[in-house]
């Protein structure tokens, strides 16, 4: 599977690509060149967005996960940049509970792209299971504007 990887402020971010379509993201790869058209324009668009010049990824994903997790993927993907939801917002709009959501957050293979950084408990930031955890959600949000419970 072709993999390039982008140093950004958040340390090197590795990016998988499979049959045409974005899999994984991950934490603390090795900086590479993008081998293919797809992985190039994903750490262009990745660039672009860590310096706040990008607010919706134009990216074809394919993240594994069964029926709610691809339902809960989706449904983040929807939450427009600078905005956030609770996990019971999406329990409510996918007919579950928190806690499954929650566990689908966690699975995320593809963060920041698919923005589980925009998902926050109902009384205060929740968790996250990118490298720094809620430090990172934190400067994601506010990268993004989405951070006034902070103040």
């Amino acid at each position: 599977m072709p993999v390039a990887g982008l140093e950004t402020w958040l340390g090197c971010l590795t990016i998988t690509e499979e049959n045409e379509a974005i899999t994984d993201l991950h934490w603390n790869g090795t900086p590479s060149q993008g081998e293919t058209p797809l992985l190039r324009e994903a750490c262009s668009q990745l660039a672009a967005y860590m310096d706040g010049n990008l607010k919706e990824f134009d990216l074809p994903l394919k993240p594994k996960g069964g029926e709610l997790h691809q339902a809960v993927f989706k449904a983040m993907l929807a939450i427009p940049y600078g905005e956030t939801r609770t996990y019971g917002d999406l329990a409510k709009e996918l007919d579950t509970y928190g806690q499954p959501i929650g566990q689908a957050c966690g699975a995320n293979p593809i963060p920041v792209i698919i923005p589980c950084h925009r998902i926050l408990s109902a009384n205060g930031l929740g968790g996250y299971s990118g490298a720094g955890g809620t430090d990172t959600k934190i400067a994601l949000l506010k990268l993004e504007g989405g951070y006034p419970f902070l103040i």
